[in-house]
């Protein structure tokens, strides 16, 4: 790909996000900050503007294999030095690495900013049996989950199992709770209800909600 092809195709990608709810250029200055490879943050923007005008199902399978194979996975302890830390979006992208809940939680802005809604989306705590549903190894894990519509079974966008399955033919996950930028919901159906207190009860999630906003996500 010659220079000036990237160049345009970086310029539509700046020209689309402006109108989806991302300040492109506050991004670009905090990945910046970040000392991030800022090949890859022109990466995600021209994967952005290509999923603008297609399917829903298109843009999370996208979404979900772009993470999948861009990010490495690692602890927290080794990439952050702490047994437990949320990165947003552009901290993942900066490290190119991230545990569960970072693969989750760049996968779950990219669709809101891909105008997907928040009803639609929710990030699910899970105890994952590890090797497959026979298996007697949980560990603690996250998943993202998409409903179709409120009464709909969600499919499921996970980094242990990298396609996207209905939520009944993940067997090997037990939901504990779910939640997105509009609170924290007693369970995972779709019509679960919304607990009081909003995002503020979980304390990690509301932290990274401000966090990225500061760094341009809206």
């Amino acid at each position: 790909m010659s220079c000036f092809t990237l160049l345009l195709l970086i310029l539509i990608s700046v020209h689309c996000l402006v109108h989806s709810g991302v300040n492109t250029e506050k991004l670009r200055n905090s990945i910046r900050q970040l000392g991030g490879n800022e090949q890859t943050f022109n990466e995600w923007l021209t994967l952005m503007s290509s999923l603008n005008d297609q399917s829903v199902e298109v843009k999370l399978q996208k979404v979900n294999g772009y993470f999948n194979k861009k990010l490495a996975y690692f602890e927290d302890i080794e990439i952050w030095g702490q047994s437990d830390y949320w990165a947003s979006p552009l901290e993942s992208m900066a490290k190119n690495k991230a545990d569960c809940e970072d693969f989750v939680i760049a996968k779950y802005f990219s669709l809101r900013n891909l105008n997907i809604p928040d009803s639609q989306l929710r990030l699910v705590y899970v105890k994952a049996k590890i090797g497959g549903p026979n298996s007697s190894i949980q560990q603690a894990h996250m998943v993202l989950a998409f409903y179709p519509n409120v009464d709909g079974e969600p499919v499921i966008l996970d980094n242990l199992i990298t396609d996207i399955r209905p939520a009944a033919r993940r067997t090997d996950l037990s939901p504990i709770f779910s939640f997105n930028s509009q609170g924290i919901f007693a369970g995972v159906a779709g019509n679960a209800q919304m607990g009081p207190g909003g995002t503020s009860r979980l304390s990690r999630w509301q932290d990274l909600l401000d966090k990225a906003r500061k760094e341009g996500f809206e």
